[in-house]
């Protein structure tokens, strides 16, 4: 193996090593830290799994731990439980990025609907709607159709936002219902007014200025070329892709 292609030092790999499955039945699974390598490594460069490189060991070994663990929730759980870790944020922001969906991504079960995959002007994507931060460290996902409003995923993304003092949102979450349940989990929100409000909410711009953070986050994590562009049919496999690469860019 040659040591520069381990996307994981070993300190790195230690932080997530309690918190993989140990219910290994009959031969020893092969090395974790070079699978999940190759598996970082398929996922930043975009490639297709059967070409990543051989010092991964084999290419149905990488997809395959990729997808039963995407299916066992192991990738958003070890991604939760690190982000955890991170302690309660002062400032907590809200925002989506929406990622174009591949033909490959074509044919899931459920169809489009049930594996988040809609229409919208930039044709079939998908949305990645986050919680982060003001160090631009992401808190928490989900995945929705490309043509769902912010508003509307943004009340189930909320049920999961940590205790914090203020979130900041753009005017796509401007709406009564939002405000109210920001404000119930102890939070101020700090979103900018729509223009045709006749009643103003109270917004800070100095503090709104610092937003930009979460559009960084999302810049980061497209820079794994499948996180940028959808290929897995499933839902759940995307949203384990982008688990760890966050995990990798932010947690490590």
């Amino acid at each position: 193996m040659i040591p520069d292609l381990f996307w994981l030092t070993e300190a790195q790999f230690s932080k997530i090593l309690p918190h993989l499955p140990t219910d290994t039945r009959g031969k020893a699974r092969v090395d974790d830290r070079r699978v999940i390598s190759g598996i970082v490594h398929v996922l930043k460069s975009g490639g297709r799994w059967i070409d990543a490189p051989p010092e991964y060991g084999p290419k149905k070994t990488l997809y395959n731990r990729y997808v039963r663990w995407a299916a066992k929730g192991v990738w958003v759980q070890l991604f939760e439980a690190l982000a955890a870790a991170g302690g309660p944020p002062t400032q907590v922001l809200i925002d989506s990025s929406a990622v174009k969906a591949h033909r490959s991504a074509s044919g899931g079960k459920g169809g489009s609907g049930a594996q988040a995959i809609g229409r919208s002007r930039g044709g079939r994507t998908t949305k990645i709607h986050a919680l982060t931060d003001a160090k631009c460290r992401p808190v928490a996902f989900m995945l929705t159709g490309g043509q769902v409003a912010d508003c509307t995923a943004g009340a189930e993304l909320l049920a999961r936002m940590p205790s914090c003092n203020i979130l900041h949102g753009d005017k796509g979450y401007d709406t009564n219902a939002l405000r109210r349940q920001i404000e119930a989990g102890g939070a101020m929100p700090n979103i900018p007014p729509k223009a045709n409000r006749k009643w103003k909410n109270c917004f800070s711009p100095f503090l709104y200025r610092n937003r930009n953070a979460i559009e960084r986050m999302f810049c980061r994590l497209k820079d794994f070329r499948r996180v940028a562009t959808r290929y897995d049919r499933s839902a759940v496999n995307f949203l384990a892709a982008v688990c760890i690469a966050a995990t990798v860019s932010y947690w490590l």
